[in-house]
């Protein structure tokens, strides 16, 4: 009879303990303000579902939830064709390829305040290569007037910062795949569509799947570069939902309602990120 040894669950345990500590023991602590409302340390009140009916009514969430399904459909629809299409152009071997590598990799690099100011700086109209272009060539264009230019402006930015994310993990999917299928195809005299159809495409499944669930992920949780380049503005046209659950619990400090406001934002997130797993791993399950 085998004897299973478990003795390498210990070294799982530090792990369980990190995620306990950084994840699940903040969340518990945003559940309990969300059903409490707190004066002080001393004074709080349990006011059930009170604060998750006052945030679900609020059109504020409507309108911010509105406009990050809008900006994070754009994202997709963007991101993910011209990542597939950039990969598909990459070079497979020799210094090229790890130049590219190299040059893809660079926006990757740059933390999301810094992304922001300098697409602040690039689309000025007095000191921006952008904004000055644009508006020399006779195109009227102030992103921190005009509604349209301000998410337009943002949406480039996030395109991008991000879409090289895309493009290496489609790059590494198509490495991946071995060079018989092509060998096959070459035999058969398959045009470059039918390849990419029959061949990259489906092979591709995988990564494509872990590439729409970060970005949609990310550019649902949004905050840091909307809010540096326009700062939720004009009125309120770039203010998503990070950056209203911000101004709930930092500049109102209403705790009790920014709690279940968090709460809802995660469980937004977690539903989207589900539907979109079941609908990309449906045909698997039913071959």
């Amino acid at each position: 009879m085998k004897v299973q040894n478990n003795k390498a669950w210990w070294l799982v345990l530090p792990v369980f303990l990190l995620v306990a500590f950084s994840a699940i023991v903040p969340m518990m602590t945003v559940v309990n303000y969300s059903v409490q409302d707190i004066f002080d340390p001393a004074t709080r009140y349990f006011v059930g579902v009170d604060w998750y009916r006052q945030v679900l009514q609020d059109p504020r969430l409507h309108d911010s939830l509105l406009r990050q399904f809008v900006f994070s459909a754009c994202v997709l629809l963007i991101e993910i064709p011209l990542g597939i299409a950039i990969a598909l152009c990459m070079p497979t071997r020799g210094r090229w390829a790890s130049l590219c590598l190299i040059l893809m990799a660079i926006p990757l690099l740059i933390p999301w305040n810094v992304v922001g100011t300098i697409w602040q700086i690039f689309g000025r109209a007095d000191i921006g290569l952008m904004g000055w272009a644009l508006n020399s060539l006779g195109i009227s264009y102030n992103y921190a007037a005009n509604t349209m230019d301000a998410w337009v402006t943002v949406l480039i930015m996030d395109v991008w910062h991000w879409t090289s994310l895309v493009a290496l993990l489609c790059y590494s999917g198509l490495r991946a795949i071995p060079d018989v299928y092509y060998q096959a195809a070459r035999i058969d005299r398959a045009s470059n569509w039918a390849v990419f159809r029959h061949i990259q495409l489906p092979k591709l499944k995988s990564v494509l799947l872990i590439a729409v669930m970060l970005r949609f992920m990310d550019s649902f949780m949004i905050y840091t570069e909307p809010f540096v380049l326009t700062g939720g503005g004009p009125g309120n046209a770039t203010t998503f939902l990070s950056q209203t659950l911000t101004q709930m619990a930092v500049g109102q400090f209403d705790l009790g309602p920014a709690a279940a406001f968090s709460l809802v934002y995660f469980l937004i997130i977690l539903l989207v990120s589900w539907l979109f797993y079941t609908a990309m791993t449906h045909d698997d399950k039913t071959r």
